[in-house]
């Protein structure tokens, strides 16, 4: 025949904090702070983020839950956790169960010292303050979230791009951006977004504008050096591009529409512009730009224009617009323009 502990305030298992009344049978919901007298108001035990410092109850009598019906918590052996192991009657019974009340009221007593010490030394009540879980959302930020990049330039960036090798800068149009993911690294702008080529899928745009030094050649004079430059401008845009594909088809034929002398970067250039009829597409418009250069060793600088026909080309005047903007780098004042020639260019 098992024994329980006599009616009276014992830890509670819930709240280690303060004391509740067993009834004999199971725990009520009545509940003190410990060393008062009397009732304590019923309350919703809280729940505590872990157990305590300091002895708990006997095995699993720390586990009991507020309103469940109260079996007495069991010892090591599967037994009642104040009798002995292995049993026992009469005397022996007596004995074990003041023994589990002096533990008991041992356990209370060092559970309020170790909590309810104020800097004064005396047992005060008080809730253990709560750790905080990291499994929540984590806070949101004040901080703005950064702005896409865009290839586009910024509000307070000059709408330019720079060529730092040849040191000079060129307007940028409504319209172009700087080259995102161009194969070629001479590219100055294109415009913006792309489409899929007539002839073989591949991706195309519909104008960019190029700028390199010319090297490896004999002649510096820009009006050969451009008539010399534009066949090769036609078949790089409209015939085979970089890896031998033919995006529009080939080129079926190109004839000259304009050139002429021109002033670039207060230097005297000269250009050479075709129209080119393609296999498939509306074709396009290639122009080789020519002018001295005023940095470094001097040598000529190449502009290579490509503009597609048809309604989805860029207009022919910002050849014109871009051309005119050209200045070097340092100095914003200089330009030139179609047809404003300043000095012989041949």
């Amino acid at each position: 025949m098992s024994m329980t502990p006599p009616p009276g305030w014992y830890r509670d298992p819930s709240a280690p904090h303060q004391e509740r009344w067993w009834d004999g049978t199971t725990w009520t919901e009545h509940r003190r702070a410990p060393g008062t007298t009397g009732y304590a108001a019923a309350r919703p035990p809280q729940r505590q983020p872990q157990q305590p410092p300091g002895p708990h109850l006997p095995h699993q009598a720390h586990q009991m839950q507020p309103g469940q019906p109260s079996t007495p918590p069991l010892s090591t052996d599967g037994g009642p956790w104040w009798r002995p192991p292995g049993g026992g009657t009469g005397r022996g019974k007596a004995v074990a169960l003041v023994t589990a009340a002096a533990v008991l009221v041992a356990a209370v007593v060092t559970g309020v010292l170790v909590l309810g010490e104020d800097d004064g030394g005396s047992p005060e009540a008080r809730t253990p303050p709560a750790t905080p879980t990291a499994t929540g959302p984590a806070p949101a930020s004040t901080e703005p979230a950064p702005s896409p990049t865009s290839s586009e330039p910024s509000a307070d960036d000059p709408a330019v791009v720079e060529d730092p090798l040849n040191g000079i800068v060129f307007p940028l149009p409504d319209g172009w951006v700087r080259p995102e993911h161009v194969a070629q690294d001479d590219v100055m702008m294109t415009t913006d977004g792309t489409y899929d080529c007539p002839a073989d899928g591949s991706v195309c745009r519909h104008g960019l504008v190029i700028s390199r030094t010319v090297t490896a050649n004999g002649e510096s004079a820009p009006k050969a050096l451009a008539r010399q430059d534009i066949e090769d401008a036609a078949d790089d845009a409209y015939d085979r591009d970089l890896i031998g594909n033919k995006p529009f088809g080939g080129i079926e034929s190109h004839e000259e529409v304009a050139s002429g002398p021109v002033a670039v970067a207060g230097r005297a250039g000269y250009y050479v512009r075709r129209r080119v009829t393609t296999a498939k597409g509306p074709g396009g418009y290639v122009q080789s730009l020519v002018f001295p250069s005023t940095v470094g060793t001097g040598s000529p600088i190449l502009v290579r224009y490509v503009f597609d026909a048809g309604e989805d080309g860029p207009p022919l005047d910002v050849m014109d617009r871009i051309t005119e903007g050209i200045r070097p780098v340092d100095d914003a004042d200089t330009g030139g323009g179609v047809g404003s020639g300043i000095g012989p260019s041949s």
